[in-house]
């Protein structure tokens, strides 16, 4: 197993440049590592460029499956003593990128700021024509901010970017992160809502590199994300939730969802928010996941996905195989079943026994240039309108849902590995349909059982869809839900490190620049710290 080492450099780079000569774009759309004029259309362009959101090495290899995957157990992590210590320089990365630009994130909310700036220097003729692109980036604004929420609880938010907004420089209190969901709900209503009652026009259509413009998508994407932000609190705060979701799921043609017609034969291209790679863009993840997170992780695919006969699984596992001596030449000898290593491994019997056990596949996973950057799929929205149902409605719309959701869940993986064309990568053909119905009526994942029984395999099944890719949402659906029950073992890990934390502990550098406003978070900051939504 490889050990990473990488070597980085950090430039600081003026917001209203964003340059970056790493690909091109394509005439129609504004450059977005090139926003020409500073203008709200090119710097929008900018931030929804985010190789935090993107299939990108950095992201990818150095948080999501560093801390949240294995957190949430998505993805395989070797069982050393600190497996559950977080990265504080990674971290501080993370959190960097999200307030400023210059790293591997697009500095969302550095962006958002300037494009406030430029924005209210418009003519009223010309504000209304930006409007929508405004709009458009509370959106991804709030879908960035949401999972600051999720790893740290209180963060800075309204007060960030004086420089850029009065010209004055302050340091940004710590907004409370109940209120900031509340607000990120209300802005999200408010988005749809405009989203459904405007059209589109060419400058939205030319700076939007995510939905191309389409007025319906933003606001089922707005919707969406309101929903998973409801859910999410549904615990704590279930009246609410309760009435704000039924609200929605009992008027689809006012809050139009991400659900792919509520039909299991979808197009995840069609349906889903998901952010393309641009044009001539040759990176992959191999390295990402073969320097350390290469491996099936146990519960996942010996609990979940075996003892149900997933179809899923021949597009996101390979079963992998050891190079044996056969008449004095090398020859590969692929293992016989799908089985992932035992989580109770030491890290010694992980080294040994490795090649004896499965590995993400190649073809979707770590050589996939066309991969896409998730943030919203159809299988997790139907899911979700599947708990919703269940704890609240009638449980045979909740059985509708979750079925609609495991079979979208295969169309949208499968997809995924069929994005990967030549290269001499076999791309397997969908499922047969019987197959898939065995999987769904009469396997360990059909909805069958009690309420707490549904329950549990709407957990769970999330919980498997969302995967190592979007491991931060697994982490927090993990954290709120409880399930699947996972095994940790603490056997040998450093003292205070024995299980995984509830929350990140703020990067150093923000105690420390904004020390007066971090003593009023002070008392939080701790690993065990509960996020608010967590029961």
């Amino acid at each position: 197993m490889k050990k990473l080492i990488i070597n980085t450099t950090f430039f600081l780079i003026a917001i209203t440049i964003v340059v970056g000569c790493k690909k091109d774009v394509a005439d129609k759309y504004y450059n977005p590592e090139k926003a020409k004029d500073a203008s709200p259309a090119g710097l929008f362009t900018a931030m929804l460029n985010n190789d935090r959101i993107a299939a990108k090495y950095w992201n990818v290899r150095t948080f999501l499956c560093q801390m949240p995957g294995v957190y949430a157990q998505t993805s395989y992590f070797a069982n050393g003593n600190n497996s559950y210590q977080q990265s504080d320089s990674y971290s501080q990365n993370y959190w960097d990128d999200f307030y400023s630009t210059g790293g591997n994130g697009s500095g969302s909310m550095a962006l958002y700021r300037a494009m406030q700036v430029k924005f209210s220097q418009l003519s009223t003729a010309d504000q209304a024509i930006q409007q929508n692109i405004m709009q458009a980036a509370k959106v991804v604004l709030i879908e960035q901010a949401a999972k600051m929420v999720d790893l740290w609880g209180d963060i800075p938010y309204s007060e960030t970017g004086s420089l850029e907004t009065s010209n004055t420089i302050k340091n940004p209190k710590f907004d409370e992160q109940k209120a900031l969901y509340a607000s990120f709900i209300s802005d999200l209503t408010a988005a749809a809502a405009y989203f459904k009652a405007n059209p589109t026009n060419k400058d939205f259509t030319k700076a939007d590199i995510l939905l191309k413009g389409d007025v319906d998508k933003w606001a089922r994407y707005a919707n969406s994300l309101k929903l998973r932000l409801l859910m999410r609190t549904s615990k704590v705060d279930e009246s609410n939730a309760r009435t704000a979701v039924l609200a929605m799921l009992n008027s689809p043609a006012t809050y139009p969802l991400v659900d792919g017609g509520n039909t299991g034969s979808y197009s995840p291209a069609a349906s889903d928010i998901l952010l393309q790679p641009l044009t001539n863009s040759t990176s992959d993840l191999s390295a990402a996941f073969t320097e350390g997170s290469w491996y099936a992780t146990d519960y996942m695919l010996n609990t979940v996905m075996l003892k149900a006969n997933d179809p899923r699984i021949p597009v996101i596992y390979d079963k992998y195989g050891r190079t044996v001596k056969v008449n004095g030449k090398d020859v590969f000898v692929p293992n016989k079943d799908y089985k992932a290593m035992p989580i109770t491994f030491t890290s010694s019997e992980q080294e040994t026994n490795y090649p004896d056990y499965a590995v993400l596949d190649s073809a979707t996973f770590l050589f996939n240039q066309k991969l896409p950057g998730i943030v919203v799929t159809a299988s997790e929205v139907n899911l979700l309108k599947a708990e919703a149902y269940e704890r609240w409605g009638s449980t045979s719309d909740a059985k509708t849902a979750y079925d609609n959701a495991l079979k979208q869940s295969v169309a949208f993986y499968y997809y995924l590995n069929n994005l990967n064309q030549g290269g001499g990568y076999v791309n397997l053909p969908a499922p047969e349909a019987s197959l898939v119905d065995a999987w769904v009526n009469s396997s360990t994942a059909t909805y069958t059982g009690s309420s707490q029984d549904k329950l549990t395999k709407i957990y769970t099944q999330k919980w498997a869809h969302l995967g190592v890719l979007q491991s931060m949402e697994a982490w927090s659906e993990y954290r709120r839900t409880g399930i699947p029950v996972l095994n940790f073992p603490s056997n040998g890990k450093l003292s205070g490190y024995e299980t995984p934390p509830t929350r990140l502990i703020y990067p150093a550098k923000e105690k420390t620049l904004n020390a007066a406003n971090y003593q009023a978070v002070q008392a939080k900051d701790t690993r065990k710290t509960k996020i608010f939504w967590q029961p």
